[in-house]
C-alpha cells in the first residue's frame, strides 16, 4: 500500500493487463454480458476469444457491473487499510458505469472516494488509470491528483478503426457515427471520442493497412516535437496487425514517456466486433505547463 493510502477503482473496459493490475493494485468491477444462455462477467466467467467467437450466431447484451460488486470493491478497499479511492471509469456517453460508480462511493462509508469520467474507453480509460498509478507511486499528494486528473483526461486521445459498423449499430452504440458507404470498396471508419464521450468518426479511408497508416498519423500530428506523452496500442482478435501497427506507432512515435499494450475485453468487443486496432496518445506536458504548482 502506498503511504497516502490511495487506492485505485477501475472497470473492466479499462484492459489493464494483468500483471499491470498485481504491480498496482488496481481493484477491477467487471461489466456483464448477456447471452441467451445465461449471463457472464467481462474477464471473469468469459474470454474475449470466447465473445468473438459467439458473435457468430448471437449478439450479446451488454450491462452495467452489478450494484453489489461495486459495493463489494469498496469494502475490499476498506479493508485493505486504504482510506482514499481514484475511481477512473469508462466512457459515461457509452455506458452508466462511471456513474453507478460514483454514487455507491459517495455512500461508501469510511472512504474518500473522487470518481473521473474519461469519456474514453479501453486504451484512454488505461492509460489515465496507469498513468495515475505512477504518480501514486512517484509520491503525489491527494490534492494534486485531483488537479491533475481532469488536465491527463482532457489530453487524451484515442483512434480505433474497425472491419464494420455492424455490431455498433446493432448494439446501439453507434453515437455520432454517419453511415460509411462502400463496404465492397473496403472504406474502413476510423472512430475517435467525441468530447461528450460518444463515438464519432474523424476519417474514413480504404483498406486496412492505409487505416493503420492514418491513425498512427493521427496520433502523431498531435504530439508537438519534444512534448511528454504515453502511448498504447491495442487490438481485438487481430494479433498479426497488432504487430505491424505497434511497429508503426513506435517508429513514428519513438521518444513516448511509457509504452502500454493490451487486448480489447469482452464488453467492447461485444461493442465493436472482431479486428479492432486502435492507438493512443496521452499528453502529459500541459498537466505541468497548465498547473506548475501542483507538485
Amino acid at each position: 500500500m502506498n503511504r497516502q493510502k490511495i487506492a485505485l477503482l477501475t472497470d473492466s473496459c479499462a484492459d489493464i493487463p494483468p500483471a499491470l493490475l498485481h504491480k498496482y493494485d488496481i481493484y477491477v468491477v467487471p461489466l456483464r454480458l448477456i447471452f441467451s444462455d445465461g449471463e457472464y462477467a467481462d474477464g471473469v466467467d468469459i474470454t474475449a476469444s470466447e465473445v468473438y467467437r459467439r458473435l457468430r450466431s448471437e449478439i450479446p447484451k451488454t450491462t452495467l457491473p452489478g450494484g453489489d460488486a461495486v459495493e463489494d470493491a469498496f469494502a475490499r478497499i476498506r479493508q485493505a487499510g486504504y482510506t482514499k479511492v481514484l475511481a477512473i471509469n469508462f466512457s459515461s456517453g457509452l455506458s452508466g458505469t462511471h456513474n453507478l460508480v460514483r454514487v455507491i462511493g459517495e455512500q461508501a462509508v469510511g472512504l474518500e472516494v473522487a470518481a473521473f469520467d474519461t469519456l474514453s474507453g479501453s486504451l484512454g480509460t488505461g492509460m489515465t488509470m496507469l498513468q495515475a498509478a505512477r504518480w501514486i507511486e512517484e509520491g503525489w499528494s491527494w490534492t494534486a491528483l485531483l488537479r491533475a486528473l481532469p488536465l491527463l483526461i482532457g489530453d487524451t486521445h484515442v483512434f480505433f478503426c474497425v472491419d464494420t459498423l455492424e455490431y455498433l449499430q446493432k448494439g446501439g452504440r453507434i453515437g455520432k457515427i454517419s453511415a460509411v458507404a462502400g463496404t465492397l470498396l473496403q472504406i474502413k471508419p476510423i472512430i475517435s471520442f467525441a468530447p461528450d464521450g460518444e463515438l464519432v468518426n474523424v476519417a474514413k479511408v480504404r483498406g486496412r493497412k492505409a487505416a493503420m497508416e492514418r491513425m498512427v498519423q493521427m496520433a502523431a500530428a498531435l504530439v508537438p516535437r519534444g512534448a511528454r506523452f504515453n502511448l498504447a496500442v491495442a487490438h481485438g482478435d487481430s494479433p498479426a496487425e497488432f504487430k505491424e501497427i505497434r511497429a508503426m506507432a513506435q517508429q513514428s512515435l519513438p521518444d513516448f514517456e511509457n509504452f502500454s499494450e493490451g487486448e480489447i475485453d469482452c464488453t467492447l468487443g461485444a461493442y465493436v466486433g472482431p479486428h479492432l486496432l486502435g492507438i493512443g496518445v496521452q499528453m502529459l506536458t500541459n498537466v505541468f505547463s497548465q498547473n506548475k504548482s501542483i507538485l
